[in-house]
This record gives structure tokens, sequence and C-alpha cells, in this order.
């Protein structure tokens, strides 16, 4: 039986997601073939083997019985190939499954840990997690390949300070309205806002540098919301195309987590040719970008014209019961759990 450890929680604003994601990840991998050890990051950084229940991951209840906690680190030393307890123990390890959303799990930090000690893991490596988690690095490789997008611009916090107005201003002659404005390191739609006119592009960007200091800004496309899942390693498969009717103006963070009100249409209600050209789109991406492991690739289908337009890449996607990656390839003949023992195949296999 493989051991396969889950790291959950993080030093990131989608901390509570990767709980929910977690609990679900646990309680679907097939429990004949792995034995699941859980590994919790604080929201303060302290790492905890838990012991405890899994049905306390959400809302960080897994905390408040200190007698299920041992505190272990990730040992970047080969020889451990796991992690090593409070106690002097270690614990080694086949597989880990990094179910760590946003900013240090996401954006290679992790991947690089892991690469150090020698553990395979589930997911894309270090370089491919920190082009997609960077939005600005996500759009200027998509140019570079040929990938259609909106058009962007992208600065930092020190030239906003700067010359702000005349950056305001680029942006209104490139990019019009409306625009969104998003942080360049953020997942899960967080700090990102829609912006119609100059005093609320203003408070977008004053609002976007709250998460990072580095800002994009991109035109604001009239389209259907459409995601794929992407999975393997030297050959990739798309799943089926979904597509989201958000309940609020775009498909932001509460729209995501908690309105529980947007419609998820799968298949896409879009011709058969244009689910096709999203998913060959979705593979050339995933290439690109040099994905390994998994990917959901979300794009625009521009109404205007039905042109297939690049949103961005989520490395590791959300895997709550009601996440668009694990019901894309449930739609497609893949059910959770079997998803599932394909990704760590998959991690072992890289």
């Amino acid at each position: 039986m493989k051991k396969v450890l889950v790291l959950f929680g993080g030093v990131s604003s989608e901390h509570d997601v990767s709980l929910i994601s977690a609990k679900s990840v646990i309680e679907n991998i097939p429990a004949d073939k792995y034995e699941v050890t859980k590994l919790g990051i604080t929201k303060d950084g302290r790492w905890f083997i838990y012991k405890g229940d899994t049905a306390n991951l959400p809302g960080d209840r897994w905390l408040e019985d200190k007698s299920l906690l041992v505190r272990a680190v990730l040992s970047p030393d080969r020889s451990h190939h796991g992690v090593i307890t409070e106690r002097g123990s270690v614990i080694s390890f086949d597989i880990c499954f990094p179910v760590l959303h946003g900013r240090n799990g996401e954006d290679g930090t992790v991947q690089g840990l892991l690469a150090l000690a020698g553990i395979p893991f589930v997911g894309c490596d270090m370089l491919a997690s920190a082009v997609c988690m960077d939005k600005a690095m996500t759009n200027a490789v998509a140019d570079y390949a040929g990938i259609n997008q909106a058009k962007w611009l992208a600065f930092d916090s020190y030239a906003y300070s700067k010359d702000g107005d005349e950056i305001i201003k680029k942006s209104e002659n490139y990019l019009g309205y409306p625009v969104f404005v998003k942080p360049a390191n953020s997942g899960s739609s967080v700090g990102i806002t829609k912006a119609f006119d100059t005093e609320g592009l203003k408070a977008a960007i004053k609002t976007a540098f709250e998460y990072d200091k580095k800002v994009v800004l991109e035109e604001g496309i009239d389209g259907h919301e459409v995601e794929c899942a992407v999975m393997g390693n030297d050959e990739p498969v798309a799943s089926t195309v979904g597509e989201i009717v958000p309940c609020n103006e775009f498909y932001d963070y509460d729209a995501k987590y908690y309105a529980n009100k947007s419609e998820l249409n799968i298949p896409a209600n879009l011709p058969e040719e244009t689910i096709q050209a999203v998913r060959d789109a979705a593979c050339r991406a995933y290439k690109a970008f040099g994905c390994t492991g998994l990917t959901r690739i979300d794009f625009f289908v521009r109404k205007s014209d039905g042109e297939v337009m690049l949103n961005e890449p989520n490395t590791i996607p959300g895997f709550t019961s009601i996440s668009m990656y694990p019901k894309l390839f449930e739609a497609s003949g893949v059910p959770y759990s079997e998803l599932l023992d394909r990704l760590l195949q998959l991690a072992e296999e890289r």
C-alpha cells in the first residue's frame, strides 16, 4: 500500500478553501490502495500532522484538540523522504498531494521543497507552478506561444507610485472599459475587481495592491466563461468543457464558494466545434506553460464572434464537492476516486 502525504491549509488568502478541498480529496482517495497522512499548515505557518477526523478540517476545527496534533516539518534531506516530527522521528512517504491553493502552495514554493526532498508530488513542477501563478508571466508566455487572449497591462506598486496617472491613461486608451484588475499572484478571484470608470479603476488598483505588489489589468471580454480540466504528463488529455453563469457581476470569490447560486453547465451550452476548440486550446496552453499532472484552464468564448480566448490556468484547482475540475472529469467518464488515483500515479511516473 502506497503512503500518501496530503498537505492542506497554508499561509494564503485561500487557506479556508484548501481545507474544504483537502477534506474531499482525503475522503475520496482509494483506501484500498493508499494510506493517507494529513499534514496541515496553519495560517501563521506552523506545520502539524493531524490524527483526527477529516470532517474537522473546514473552519480550522482540526486545531482545537491539541492531543491530535504533532509538530512536524517536511525535510529537504532526501534520506528522510518525508517529515521529521518534534519527537525526532522520521515518517517517510511515497507521494505527496499538495492541496494548497494560492500563494505559498500553488506558486512553486512547496513544489521546490518537495523536489529537494525527492518526494514525487501531484501537479505541476516548480517552474510551471510559478509561471501559472503569476498572471503577468502567464500572459507573457501565452503571447509568446501565440495563445489568443485579452489585451493586458502589468505594473508594480513602485511604478504606480511614480506615475499612476500615466498608467491610468494608458489603460484607458489601450484597454478601455470595463477592465478587470487583478493581483498578479492570487487565486479564487481574491482581490479581483471589475472597473467601469476612472474612479472605479483607481479603487480597484488600490484593492489589488492589498494582495500583491504587482497588478495586472485585462480588457473586459463579453463572453461565455468556460473551464476545461487537463490531466497528464507528456500526453495530456482534456475533459469536456463546463460553462459558468455567475450569480454576481463576474465569477468572484463569493460566487465560487458562498452564494451557491451560480449556474454550472456541463457540458457547456456551446456548439460541439467550439467545445472541441476549447479542449484543443487547453492542451496547447498546458504544454506551453510546462504543466504536468493536472491544471484547470479557463477561457472566454467571445459572444461577438465565438473566438476562444485564454482567461487563466489553475495548477491546483479546487477539489471541493462543487469544484469544476473533478466535475468535468466525472462528466468525461472518470469518477472522483479514479481521478485521484490517476493523479497519484502520474506523480510517480514523472
